[in-house]
């Protein structure tokens, strides 16, 4: 039946992204630019999880979701989790690798969004054009999402954040909203199968601009981290059919073997 779901999903989802980009073209780069379509999109892909695989989440928390200039720092597990949240944020900003712009019509998209391409391999120059053109983005009211630990990782692995996050919140003077989930024990890393169940997102308080930037990184890692792994105690047990990777299982048991007064 997974398997079964899992294909339905895929052709499902595939040609809703397909169909919105080429049928709502002429609307969406004729008009001026909003946010509305995209939101449509990621609320239409969220049904599709929930009605075709039976993988759904509640939101804890939407009241610590700044409504001004804000970067939200969620976990990264997952490609679920760079649209999931989109249908309740006024109007994000990504900063994303330069290669994503150059898809037809999906790289359109992104541009007609202002969204911020950022090549990798680039130093200096490019990362002060990036941090600008951020900047400018964020004094028209818009919200950065940025993935503090830069890549995907697997629920319960290792975390390896960047100090990318903690240059943008020393530069750009605004609150960050750390947000942890575990997405990616229903749509996995590099799988194409997709599991039910249910699971909760936590946005924590924000975490207020002013503090160095080794401060602010420590406290960032901090919260994050022991937030995430009660979610993930929380997520585990509220799903027991699931084949739990192995990085969560090892981080659980850790966990388990943990004095209490820890």
């Amino acid at each position: 039946m997974i398997i079964l779901r899992s294909f339905l999903f895929q052709i499902a989802f595939y040609i809703n992204i397909t169909l919105r980009m080429v049928l709502l073209s002429p609307i969406y780069f004729l008009m001026p630019r909003s946010y509305r379509i995209p939101k449509g999109w990621a609320s239409s892909s969220n049904w599709l999880m929930d009605k075709i695989v039976g993988a759904s989440f509640e939101i804890e928390g939407l009241e610590n979701l700044p409504t001004g200039p804000a970067i939200i720092a969620p976990k990264h597990q997952s490609a679920w989790d760079t649209f999931m949240l989109m249908p309740w944020m006024h109007d994000p900003v990504y900063i994303l690798k330069r290669e994503l712009f150059w898809l037809p019509l999906f790289g359109w998209y992104m541009k007609k969004q202002r969204l911020i391409p950022v090549n990798r391999e680039a130093k200096g120059r490019n990362m002060l054009d990036v941090m600008k053109r951020t900047s400018d983005e964020l004094a028209t009211g818009r919200q950065l999402l940025i993935y503090p630990e830069g890549t995907r990782r697997s629920p319960g692995a290792e975390p390896v954040y960047k100090n990318g996050i903690a240059r943008l919140y020393r530069a750009l003077r605004v609150p960050v909203v750390p947000i942890v989930m575990h997405p990616g024990l229903f749509w996995p890393k590099n799988a194409w199968l997709r599991y039910p169940g249910h699971f909760k997102i936590k946005i924590l308080p924000p975490i207020e601009p002013g503090l160095s930037q080794d401060v602010f990184l420590e406290k960032l890692i901090g919260t994050m981290e022991k937030e995430s792994d009660a979610l993930l105690i929380e997520t585990a047990a509220a799903n027991p059919h699931l084949k739990l990777p192995e990085s969560a299982v090892k981080r659980l048991a850790e966990l388990k073997a943990r004095p209490v007064a820890e």
